[in-house]
């Protein structure tokens, strides 16, 4: 009966430990990092929290594309050969939707940890 609670115990955290940890080759700035990136066209900055979240509040230059929306219209309207800057409100959707765009094929992508939480004007 031990086994089997260590086993349970075991899967738990390893799912927890998969929605947390960043995906491999993933790369994180500091939102405070992220104002000396903003000038650079040569990437794409994201947005992933619902229209009225980024309706009340958002940094110019970047796109808003739905965490829920991502999968559907990475394709459509992102390059696969420019990197990929990311964010939401806390870091938390923002590393999903990282996790997501390698999944499809990004090579480049970067999180902005803490988000818009972190972020002052």
């Amino acid at each position: 009966m031990d086994f089997v609670m260590y086993i349970i115990i075991a899967a738990f955290l390893f799912f927890i430990l998969q929605r947390v940890l960043p995906a491999k080759g993933m790369n994180h700035i500091a939102a405070t990092d992220l104002k000396r990136e903003l000038n650079k066209k040569e990437k794409q900055y994201i947005d992933v929290r619902t229209p009225g979240e980024f309706k009340r509040n958002h940094i110019s230059g970047f796109k808003n594309i739905p965490l829920h929306q991502l999968s559907r219209k990475a394709d459509k309207e992102l390059s696969k050969e420019r990197e990929v800057i990311v964010i939401c409100q806390s870091g938390m959707r923002s590393l999903k939707a990282g996790k997501e765009l390698k999944k499809l094929g990004f090579t480049k992508v970067t999180n902005v940890k803490g988000g818009m939480n972190n972020w002052i004007s």
